[in-house]
């Protein structure tokens, strides 16, 4: 028992910092690529990789369970980092996108509970109040720009994705590999983001510049750490400790991204460390017994 929680903890604290970085990267990456072009570059790169293994694993998979499986690519890597993308290369501050993607847990909750009869402990449902309470005072402590803060929305419908996806997830897949899941959704979603690189003329780039060579580069370690390892690791997440718990992965987004703002000489306030304290006591909360 003991084994296993501290394994649950450590996939918790990994995909912290996996999927914290993200958005520094696509900031990184928006100095000369489009939004398209970073999305679709990030899914390419993590599914091109696959592709061998989703060959491999997906003879494995019954037949009944390939579309269910392809969804996720789709509601978990594919319109997400779209959204997310689109969002922060027309100027949302990276931050505030990392505070709106805590609305995860609550969509899944919601979507569980109209979609999926689910039912929500009290603990829990606390544990998630607690937590996003911390994140909205975290969010209404910072001087942000809001000049941009209708591409809010785009990260709205992400975490609405990501809900449908956790609940995919768990209530369809639950007793499949989590490597085999990851490996033939992200290999499926590899096509059209070849597609739409194309479309979008960026094989056409000047590759032999500087600045695109760094657009590129965080783009595509995006892809690999962020879409295929970091997708891999929830699904264990999920199988091992469940949907809610998976998606709490969510509050610990900010954390991260203060640790960026720490070593890029950004000012830390000690209310935005106690503000993360709260949003961790709620993560404690969500997984009580």
């Amino acid at each position: 028992m003991i084994n296993s929680k501290l394994i649950n903890w450590v996939l918790f604290l990994t995909l912290c910092l996996i999927w914290g970085s993200s958005f520094i990267l696509m900031k990184i990456s928006r100095a000369h690529l489009t939004g398209v072009q970073i999305a679709s570059l990030r899914i390419f790169s993590a599914g091109a990789i696959l592709i061998p293994f989703g060959i491999v694993h997906i003879s494995k998979i019954p037949h009944t369970k390939i579309l269910p499986v392809i969804a996720t690519g789709f509601t978990g890597n594919l319109l997400p980092a779209f959204m997310y993308a689109l969002a922060i290369a027309n100027g949302l501050d990276s931050s505030l996108s990392a505070i709106l993607n805590s609305l995860t847990p609550i969509c899944v909750v919601i979507i569980g509970f109209i979609f999926f009869k689910n039912k929500i402990s009290g603990s829990k449902l606390t544990g998630i109040v607690v937590g996003f309470t911390g994140l909205c005072l975290l969010f209404f402590n910072r001087n942000m720009d809001f000049q941009n803060s209708h591409f809010a929305l785009l990260v709205l419908v992400a975490a609405i994705s990501y809900g449908f996806n956790v609940n995919f997830v768990s209530h369809f897949l639950k007793g499949l590999n989590p490597v085999h899941i990851a490996t033939i959704s992200l290999s499926f979603m590899a096509i059209p983001s070849f597609i739409i690189l194309w479309q979008k003329h960026f094989f056409s780039l000047p590759f032999n510049e500087r600045v695109v060579q760094q657009s590129v580069l965080a783009s595509v370690v995006l892809g690999i750490a962020g879409s295929t390892v970091g997708t891999i690791l929830f699904y264990m997440l999920i199988k091992k400790a469940g949907g809610l718990f998976a998606s709490l992965v969510t509050y610990g987004v900010p954390f991260i991204a203060v640790i960026w703002g720490i070593i890029f000489g950004e000012q830390v306030t000690a209310w935005q460390i106690v503000c993360l304290g709260i949003i961790l006591t709620g993560v404690y909360l969500a997984n009580k017994q």
